[in-house]
């Protein structure tokens, strides 16, 4: 991109930083002036079903912070609380910018907010540019020597890192180009100031109670604390009591951090802990081109077409029990719990409550689906989508169908002391390290000498497993045959 531009806006999204950003350097680079604007999109928010929502909360506290950021540098942040299909256009317009820039959203819903909205811009006569930014590879850049899609993760992830290079990590040197910020004069400062969350039907959450760091500068504290702990992340990773991931998901899936900065960081490392990690963000990269191959999962499709019409039993009892974390299983209630309060859950903890869900209690992988969506603070459809198909076995390079997790041996493996369960499950803290994986075989004489009796202070297991696992497999041949 050669042409130079008099006044250009820059829309953020998923991107909240003024580091390492494509658009943004795109825009400052070719700008005499450049604006810069979030909007608070009315056509996501207003459909949300509760009025206390982490996310919000994390967009609104990242959002203060790079407005702050981009003021101390002679810009500033123009925020809005409207529909931003029809919002951008009229700014623009309203602003007298030759072009827009944003980072590209791989979203159908999204790709369909942007394609109208540069079909608007282009009637007023103004440029729309779009760019990578939230991924390594996007779209078609990793494709089969057959010039196909990858449907199975491990050939991807090969080919992935092979192309992996200098040219694709490397940052956006935007410090060169800061001069280009517009200065807003008051009466602009003014319209487009961040209402309180208030102002917008939100309330506050316990986001600061969990201690979890927004913005900008909350990723850079968990990533640099992460850095120090990384060599043990292949192992620590699978314990949800213990430290081990790196917790910036939520940071990922808003841009707070640079993707490019992560994964160069742990290219450049040596050992299995951060090539276990660089292949974490590997696989979500992988989702989302699959996503850009097969838009149809947007709308509920299984991957695999044999898998569409599974006849799941669909109990709505056992459904709230385990979105209750009621279900008599400790490390299933307690994952489901720690996402309640939290709106976070570790990822073994994830495909142990969906495998349970899907091939336990023979729930449609959709229900379990739409409850993360609705609960997540990381929540991104590509990953979570991912994730559910694999575990129902219904997705690209999934679990057997006739793999099937235990919850208990996943509990005695996992948290061989119970630890994660009694933190979130405290009703069964006073039960060996042994007892607590499997509460209901504590024999009645042990549950009155601790005070705990199962059925009624801790549900007994709603089904039993080894039952569960024969229908399940029935279930999944019935549509095999």
């Amino acid at each position: 991109m050669s042409q130079q531009y008099h006044h250009s806006l820059v829309w953020f999204r998923r991107d909240l930083r003024d580091f390492d950003h494509a658009a943004l350097y795109h825009a400052l680079k070719h700008s005499a002036k450049v604006y810069c604007a979030f909007v608070f999109d009315r056509a996501i928010l207003d459909q949300l079903p509760h009025r206390e929502d982490r996310r919000v909360e994390f967009i609104w506290e990242s959002v203060r912070e790079l407005k702050s950021a981009l003021q101390q540098q002679g810009g500033d942040l123009l925020i809005l609380h409207a529909i931003a299909e029809e919002a951008i256009p009229i700014l623009a317009q309203t602003l007298a910018v030759d072009a827009v820039y944003s980072n590209r959203d791989y979203e159908p819903s999204a790709i369909a907010r942007d394609a109208s909205v540069a079909s608007q811009l282009k009637e007023y006569g103004i440029a729309f540019h779009q760019f990578k930014d939230q991924v390594i590879f996007e779209q078609d850049e990793v494709l089969s020597q057959a010039g196909k899609p990858y449907g199975v993760f491990s050939p991807y992830r090969n080919a992935h890192l092979k192309q992996l290079n200098d040219f694709y990590v490397k940052p956006y040197p935007i410090d060169h180009y800061r001069h280009a910020y517009a200065a807003v004069p008051p009466e602009v400062q003014t319209k487009y100031a961040l209402k309180d969350l208030e102002v917008m039907g939100f309330a506050r959450t316990n986001l600061h109670a969990m201690k979890l760091p927004t913005g900008m500068s909350g990723g850079k504290v968990l990533f640099d604390d992460f850095v120090t702990r990384i060599a043990q992340y292949d192992e620590a990773r699978n314990f949800p009591a213990v430290k081990g991931p790196s917790y910036l998901s939520v940071h990922l899936r808003f841009g707070t951090v640079s993707i490019r900065h992560l994964a160069r960081t742990a290219w450049q490392m040596e050992g299995g802990g951060a090539y276990t990690w660089l292949n974490e963000l590997v696989w979500r990269d992988f989702y989302f081109q699959i996503l850009h191959h097969r838009p149809d999962l947007a709308d509920g499709k299984s991957y695999k077409a044999e898998y569409e019409h599974l006849a799941f039993a669909n109990n709505q009892a056992y459904f709230g029990a385990w979105c209750d974390g009621r279900t008599g299983y400790p490390l299933v209630d307690s994952a489901m719990r720690q996402l309640n309060q939290t709106g976070y859950m570790h990822n073994r903890l994830r495909m142990v409550t969906a495998s349970f869900l899907v091939k336990d209690l023979l729930v449609d992988w959709r229900w379990g689906e739409r409850y993360f969506a609705e609960k997540l603070i990381d929540f991104d459809f590509a990953a979570n989508n991912g994730g559910w198909q694999w575990a129902a076995s219904t997705g690209c390079d999934a679990q057997p169908y006739f793999r099937i997790f235990n919850p208990t041996s996943q509990s005695e493996k996992f948290d061989p002391q119970g630890r994660f369960i009694r933190k979130y499950v405290p009703e069964l803290a006073m039960c060996s390290d042994k007892e607590i994986h499997a509460p209901w075989t504590i024999s009645s004489f042990r549950q009155q000498l601790i005070g705990l009796e199962i059925g009624r202070d801790y549900p007994a297991p709603i089904v039993e497993h080894a039952l569960q696992r024969t229908l399940a497999l029935d279930l999944y041949k019935s549509v095999r045959a």
